[in-house]
Parts: structure tokens; sequence; C-alpha cells
């Protein structure tokens, strides 16, 4: 339920108005709704610009740090293993999962505008507390503090942009959310390794400090005027969670998946171009910024894409995509054919994600909609959490590469529960 302020509609009360059933009423002679309804459409606007923007510096400044691990680890400073990047992403993950699950019990009692100030603040005043690290413990400590300030997009940002873009225009604003929060993770890659190549690897952190800061604020004020908290509140129970877990049971696996895929990439992708095929971590920040970046495009599409082919079809191309091209790149000895297959990993990985948020902000009841984007996002936490930390030694015994054969077996085992079941993402879409 939206507020809208009587500083914004002069000669009226505020009201508290449900955007689903204005949406859906078929003749309106009230003319104090059709000034609302009028009103309905920048509203949204706003709404959708703001996730946009507080998706991209968040995001961004979860990948800012990782990125400057490969540099640490050839300086042999704070970082001395493969397993030390999994002990700090695996920790780091698993706080961010935890503290989701605070934040979605607790979402209703604030302001969504409120929680993205405190996040923007928390954000950049963690990651320029990190630039004083000066060993393994601290670093650890100050990291995951960022990630504590990291919790707050995925459990209310993706739900306020459901419930504010109700069926119609569903996988526009999704498509538009998730390639904003790409468009972050592209600029982080693309300057963070050159920053730390050529100014040491404080830099990026200071950069992303101040923007993380100026951007929260541009997200704040485009809806300060806004109340989006719910008129009442709800106050979720074990049961409420049991009954958001079964409507969204279905598509667990392909977040379980995706997941696994974006922590592994985003903590490993860069050691290995710079440490197997001796790229300059300038030059890795490139690779990593064409792999989200045309992933980030292809989610722009998604709203389009959905509407020719269909949002099943897509997610199931996108599970096979995925798979192929990891393997292309975990046996790839080339740093040519290594560089293409990351590039076309990210094409079809960065579909998956707008795709089954938009299953979820279908199936699951509008009063769950923050439990059930929570638990996507907690469980896409989770199994980054657990596959990093595997990875990481995987990496010291097997080799760099072995985390993404790792992931092909579980985008295998991804695809067979969907086209083998008889319960299957097709089945389960056609019938909700």
């Amino acid at each position: 339920m939206f507020h809208v302020s009587s500083k914004c509609i002069p000669k009226f009360q505020p009201i508290y108005f449900n955007p689903t059933q204005l949406l859906l009423q078929p003749k309106i002679d009230n003319p104090t709704i059709l000034v609302y309804i009028q009103l309905l459409s920048p509203m949204k606007k706003r709404i959708l610009l703001s996730a946009s923007l507080f998706h991209a510096f968040n995001d961004a400044s979860t990948v800012i740090v990782p990125m400057i691990f490969p540099l640490l680890y050839s300086q042999q400073f704070i970082i001395k293993k493969y397993s030390h990047i999994g002990i700090l992403s695996n920790l780091g993950l698993l706080t961010t999962f935890l503290f989701q699950i605070v934040v979605a019990n607790h979402a209703d009692r604030f302001e969504y505008k409120n929680l993205l100030l405190f996040s923007s603040f928390g954000i950049s005043v963690s990651v320029l507390l990190i630039t004083l690290s000066v060993d393994m413990v601290s670093m650890l400590f100050l990291y995951l503090l960022m990630r504590i300030s990291t919790s707050f997009y995925h459990p209310i940002g993706i739900a306020t942009v459901s419930k504010a873009h109700p069926d119609q225009g569903m996988d526009f604003a999704m498509g538009i959310q998730s390639g904003s929060g790409n468009m972050g993770v592209f600029a982080a890659f693309i300057s963070a390794g050159y920053l730390a190549q050529n100014f040491g690897w404080k830099m990026p952190l200071y950069v992303c400090a101040a923007v993380s800061l100026f951007f929260g604020l541009m997200s704040y004020f485009s809806v300060r005027k806004i109340s989006l908290r719910s008129k009442v509140p709800i106050r979720p129970d074990f049961s409420a969670w049991l009954a958001s877990l079964r409507d969204i049971k279905a598509y667990i696996p392909g977040f379980i998946f995706g997941g696994a895929c974006w922590g592994t990439t985003v903590y490993y992708a860069p050691s290995l171009f710079h440490h197997r095929f001796q790229v300059p971590l300038g030059n890795t920040g490139v690779f990593l910024a064409l792999w989200i970046g045309t992933g980030t495009v292809m989610t722009y599409f998604f709203g389009y894409l959905s509407r020719k082919i269909g949002r099943e079809r897509i997610s199931l191309a996108s599970l096979i995509g995925s798979t192929g091209f990891l393997f292309i790149l975990g046996t790839s000895s080339a740093l040519a054919i290594a560089a293409g297959a990351l590039i076309f990993f990210g094409v079809f990985l960065f579909l998956i994600f707008p795709a089954f948020q938009s299953f979820v902000g279908q199936k699951a009841a509008k009063k769950n909609q923050v439990l059930a984007f929570s638990i996507v996002a907690n469980i896409q936490m989770l199994t980054g959490s657990i596959v990093v930390l595997i990875s990481g030694f995987l990496s010291d015994r097997f080799g760099i590469n072995t985390p993404f054969l790792f992931l092909v077996g579980l985008g295998i085992l991804t695809l067979g529960n969907y086209l083998f079941r008889k319960e299957s993402l097709l089945f389960v879409s056609r019938t909700s």
C-alpha cells in the first residue's frame, strides 16, 4: 500500500491506496481517484529510479573489494592463499544471509527511503575503513561490516519494485532494476582493476565510498516525498515464511545455480585471468566488465524477450547456455577462448536473475513479497558462501580453474531438475 503526501495534490487529503486495484478498475468517475491515477505512473518511475540507483551502488560495492584480492595475493599482503579468499567471501556472504533475514522481519517498521539511506552511509563508511586493514583479522572484521550494510537492497528493494509494478510491467521493471545492478558492477570492474594497478589497492575503495554516498543520496531524494510503508504493519511469523517458501519452491534451484555462479565469478575469475593467463589486473577488470556488460544489455531486453519467446523458454535457455560456456571457460588453456566463454556466459547468466525474480513476484502473495524475495536472496547468498568456500580449497589443491568446472556439475543438476521432473519450471508457470 502506497501513501502519497497531500503536498503533491492540493485540495485533497492524503489517502492510502492499492495500485493493483487502480490498474484493474475498468471505469473511474471520481475526480480525486483520477488525479491519483495520473500520479501513479510518475510515482512508479521514481520508485524504479530509486531502486535502480540503490541496486547499482549496492552491487558495485560488493565486487570492489574482491577485485583487489588478486593484487593482495600477488603481493602476499593480508591474503596469502586462495583459501583466504574463500574464508573472506564465505563469512561475508553468510553475514549478508543472516542480516537479510533480520531486515525482512523488520522492514515494515521503517520507510524504504530511510533504509536505503542507512545502507548507503554504512557502505561508504565501511568501505573507507577497509583501507585501514593491516592483517587478515582486521580485513575480515571490516569486510563483514561492509557486508552488513549491503544486506538491505535484495529483500526490500526488489520487493518494492514488484509491489509498484504488479502484473503489468513486472518483466520490464525487473529487467531494469536487475540491469542497473549489473551496470554498477560493470563500472566497478572496469575501474577497480585499473585504479588498483596504477594507484594502489586503496584507491578503488576511496572512489567506491564517495560514489556510494552520492548515489545513495540521489536514490533517497527521488522518493523522499513518497511513503512506501504499509498502512497495516505485517509481522511475519514462521508460518508466513513457510507459506512463502511453498509458493516459490519450484524456482529455488535456479536461484541456487545463479547465486553460485555469481559468487564464484566475482571472487575467482579475477584470479583465474590474473594468475592462470598472466593478464594484468587492469585488463582483467576489462574482461569482467565485458562479462557483466553484455549481461546488462540482455537484462534490459528481458521484458521484450519475455513477451516474444516466453519467460519459461528464456529461463531454460539461460541455464543451458550458462552451463555450456562455463565448461569452455574451465577447460580452455587459450586466453582468447576463455575470455570469449566468459562473455557469452554473462549473456546467459544475467537473464536467469530477472526471469526467476519475475516468477517469484508473480507467484508470491502480495503481503509476503518481502519474505519471498528475502528467501531467494538468502538462498543465493547461502549457496554462494558455501560454493566460494569450497572453491578456495579446490583452487589450492587442483588449480584456479576448478571452481568453474564445479559450477558445470551444479548446472547439469539444475537442468535435470527442470527438464526431467514432472513438476518442471514450465509446468509450474503454466499452472500458477
